[in-house]
């Protein structure tokens, strides 16, 4: 499908029907019973939060995760009806703002829950607990669990959720770790079983949901899997024969230069990088400001009508140099590829990830959400 990009000197396109192939992949992979979270936190890990999350709303997915209720009401206000759950951290002040949303609240600590039972709004707001099985960030200790029963005796909070966050579910040679894990989130869900709470409970992310059947408890929450990229290499090795994902996303930009530069001269700050013969470059306006990190300096490509350029120098905030000597006619005006593809090649954001020393996750999430994300 053509995209109008007129005026526009960086774009993001998103593929609905990737995103649509996703859902259904993980649709498949559960059973009927278990319901799917689409976690859109982080602008939709920088595909845009909102138009993200209508697309998930018409497949179909039972519920949506963010970060913060500063992203869940841009949702209500964007018109998404779903239920939403806030994975952080939530300010008391703000508590009044979630009445009557149909958005559910994390309660991961005692002071936590201490501060939310004493609020007016206790008995009015839809809370998940999530626990600490052993990844050691948010999350109740079990040593907590007698404590927490006893605050939650006669309060009537409305407790309806009940969740935990694997720490090295994508990591093979951490399986016996995720399974203590999960052992000990069975610990909770007995325990709370038996002080009579009835609670959607969940566990297993993208690479828990793959990789644990066993953890797929009421709920899986769907995060990178659902932008098609695989949470680790050893998971897409193991499963990308079975398992369908596309890559959602693809970043563009043009050439707005091109210039013939001589042999030995240096390009860009402190002329790192130095041509060895006469070389044909041309500039790119993105730099690390729309999110193509620095790290990338002198050892990235992007795609240029088809073919590879490798980038030369370092990345300034606002442009990059590429090197179009062996790529004919190459214009002012001409696309330019950064992830995705461009005839018989494809620049994955676990490329760039790999070259920068960092993850996919960070790649895709550090996107500028200035850039226009045209949806299609």
């Amino acid at each position: 499908m053509k995209v109008n990009h007129t005026g526009l000197r960086t774009w993001i396109e998103i593929d609905t029907k990737a995103i649509s192939t996703n859902y259904r992949t993980f649709r498949k992979l559960v059973p009927k019973n278990v319901k799917i979270m689409g976690v859109v936190k982080s602008n939709a890990y920088g595909h845009n939060i909102i138009e993200f999350s209508r697309e998930l709303e018409k497949l179909g997915v039972d519920m949506l995760a963010v970060d913060s209720l500063v992203e869940a009401l841009s949702l209500r206000k964007a018109g998404i009806k779903k239920k939403i759950l806030v994975l952080g951290y939530t300010l008391p002040e703000l508590f009044s703002k979630t009445v009557s949303t149909n958005i559910h609240l994390t309660i991961s600590s005692i002071e936590g829950l201490r501060v939310f039972l004493k609020s007016s709004y206790a008995r009015k707001i839809r809370i998940h607990l999530k626990v600490d099985t052993g990844m050691h960030r948010q999350g109740f200790l079990f040593s907590d669990s007698r404590r927490v029963f006893k605050m939650l005796e006669g309060s009537k909070a409305n407790v309806v959720g009940l969740y935990t966050h694997f720490a090295a579910a994508k990591d093979a040679h951490e399986r016996k770790f995720t399974k203590g894990q999960i052992a000990e989130f069975e610990k909770w869900r007995l325990c709370l079983s038996q002080a009579g709470f009835s609670l959607l409970t969940h566990a297993g992310a993208t690479g828990g949901t793959i990789a644990f059947p066993e953890a797929h408890f009421d709920m899986t929450r769907i995060g990178i899997g659902m932008y098609g990229v695989w949470p680790s290499s050893e998971i897409e090795e193991a499963k990308k024969k079975s398992l369908l994902l596309k890559p959602v996303l693809s970043w563009k930009t043009i050439i707005s230069e091109v210039k013939v530069i001589s042999a030995g001269e240096g390009v860009g700050y402190d002329l790192t990088h130095r041509v060895k013969q006469t070389t044909r470059i041309a500039v790119c306006p993105i730099g690390y400001w729309h999110g193509y990190p620095r790290a990338l300096s002198n050892n990235s490509g992007v795609l240029v009508r088809g073919k590879r350029a490798k980038v030369l120098g370092r990345i300034s905030m606002d442009m990059i140099v590429i090197d179009v000597t062996d790529i004919p006619r190459v214009k002012v005006g001409d696309k330019v590829v950064l992830i995705g593809k461009s005839g018989k090649e494809e620049i994955k954001a676990s490329e760039l990830a790999t070259l920068a020393d960092t993850s996919a996750y960070e790649i895709l999430t550090r996107l500028n959400p200035l850039i226009k994300r045209i949806y299609r």
